[in-house]
């Protein structure tokens, strides 16, 4: 084993699976694919299906619900697995690190403290800096402008944007800052760098230059160029060629019965989307760069996910007028029809808890610590909370560490052995969110939508893709599984479900 790594964990926003080159998808991310080629590529990673519950687990090791974010900031609903904040409960990755000597670097979105406690007088104690980070900049709210944005913080104080920034460009330009910064200040001192982009989160904000490349590049149209991706996923040896590729999504009309200019609109908003992605890619690579150039990135633990699936969700403000999409003037996403294309090989999306809302793309990169040949595939089980106990291990940090917080035992577990070509231990996996609910045990998951929705059950070793449906064969397996599900639920203040979407929360319904 190498010694204690530097550690730089790289979240994406609303990306899909195979949105990257080295997951099979057309957007151009060659700083990606180096990473990729170079280290060891997860086939079955996941997430949490939705944005902050989703840096919750992360930064936590825990299930969301149990610090408190089982929903989203923009809401409290009255019960402490729903307080949309991040609680005193739990240790972050940095609380963890820091009795170990690691310090800690974080840049871009937070997304873990209520949003009435987001001004300057409000209540802190959820904020990065409080939270073990020793330097912070970026912004505490989920969604936002790209080009100057008006929220950005530099540690606890609002900071103005610089004329013409483009947040992704500053998110990845203060990430090499802190490395250069860290190495002049504290060489031969590992760090902790968390770079959580917004990139390509809704809206539709990118540099003209990014998007020219992508311009047409999209107008075969979805059901050509799913068909397309995922024959390069399964000759890249992705996919299993057992698993079908599931059929477009029901809500979405065939691309041949589009007018031209309807389809030459959707080429744009993908063309947009690929603009983002890139971007990030180029901000990745100066971070690569800047490791590099510092003799760091041999002993530099570099993982990059993204926080849930493709976003299907429909937001259209701002100026209609699509010779606007891209800039400031709009405020766009590129709707179910992209992130249908996004999550090929899967159906469903961000929020639901299908394979398409949880599964991501994952790479890790670590020359002097990953064994395994450089450039595959690790087909084990992986899920967002064993980031956490993998730092803890590699940087030889005790949990729960110097505090007087009474914390749960880690959900996660260390990916370390998989680093090193052996199977990491692996229990259930447990989902919830807005009532969409899902049980993982080895090739067997049980999922099921809202509160009304029967379970689903899916062997994943014959059917990724999950189109042959066996609950009604084995009604055994469901109910034992079902139990499983329901232990964890009530043991994480899950129960009564609540499945009223955010959107009623925000506007008061019930």
């Amino acid at each position: 084993m190498a010694d204690r790594p530097n550690i730089v964990v790289i979240l994406a926003d609303d990306m899909g699976f195979s949105d990257i080159g080295c997951y099979g998808g057309k957007i151009e991310t060659p700083n990606l694919d180096r990473l990729a080629a170079g280290g060891v590529r997860f086939t079955q990673a996941y997430n949490i299906a939705r944005c902050c519950p989703a840096r919750a687990s992360l930064l936590t090791g825990l299930h969301p619900h149990q610090v408190g974010m089982g929903w989203m900031t923009a809401a409290d609903l009255g019960r402490d697995a729903y307080r949309g904040d991040l609680n005193d409960k739990c240790l972050t990755i940095p609380e963890a690190l820091a009795p170990a000597g690691y310090r800690s670097y974080m840049v871009g979105k937070w997304h873990l403290t209520y949003s009435k406690f987001m001004t300057p007088e409000g209540p802190k104690d959820s904020w990065p800096m409080q939270r073990g980070f020793d330097q912070f900049w970026g912004t505490l709210a989920g969604a936002g402008g790209y080009f100057s944005p008006k929220t950005l913080m530099a540690g606890n104080d609002p900071c103005e944007a610089v004329e013409g920034l483009y947040y992704t460009d500053g998110i990845s330009d203060v990430a090499c800052d802190m490395i250069g910064d860290h190495d002049l200040t504290s060489p031969g001192k590992p760090f902790f760098l968390y770079a959580a982009y917004t990139a390509p989160h809704w809206p539709l904000h990118a540099k003209q230059d990014d998007i020219a490349k992508y311009r047409g590049k999209y107008r075969a149209g979805w059901d050509v160029l799913r068909a397309e991706k995922y024959q390069r996923q399964r000759e890249m040896g992705l996919l299993d060629e057992s698993w079908p590729l599931s059929p477009r999504d029901p809500k979405v009309a065939a691309w041949d019965s589009l007018s031209a200019e309807k389809q030459d609109e959707f080429d744009l908003r993908m063309a947009i989307y690929a603009a983002q992605v890139d971007c990030m890619d180029q901000g990745i690579g100066r971070i690569i760069e800047t490791l590099q150039r510092r003799g760091m990135l041999d002993n530099t633990l570099v993982v990059f996910l993204s926080d849930n699936g493709g976003c299907h969700e429909e937001v259209h403000r701002g100026d209609p007028d699509p010779a606007c999409f891209g800039t400031a003037r709009s405020f766009e996403s590129y709707g179910r029809e992209w992130a249908n294309y996004s999550n090929v090989p899967f159906r469903e999306f961000k929020s639901f808890v299908h394979e398409g809302g949880i599964a991501t793309p994952m790479i890790a990169h670590w020359p002097a610590g990953i064994t395994t040949e450089a450039g595959g595939f690790c087909r084990d089980l992986v899920h967002i909370t064993d980031i956490m106990p993998t730092c803890l291990e590699l940087a030889g940090a005790e949990y729960p560490g110097q505090t007087e917080r009474t914390v749960p035992p880690l959900v996660g577990e260390s990916i370390a052995p998989a680093l090193a070509g052996k199977a990491p231990r692996r229990g259930c996996m447990f989902w919830e969110h807005e009532a969409n609910r899902a049980l993982r045990d080895g090739d067997w998951k049980i999922v099921a939508k809202g509160i009304d929705g029967a379970w689903e059950l899916y062997d994943l070793s014959a059917d990724r893709t999950e189109l042959n449906d066996l609950a009604a064969d084995q009604p055994e397996r469901v109910e034992a599984m079902s139990a499983k599900w329901q232990q964890i639920a009530a043991e994480c203040d899950v129960l009564p479900l609540d499945g009223r979407r955010w959107r009623d929360r925000v506007n008061g319904g019930t």
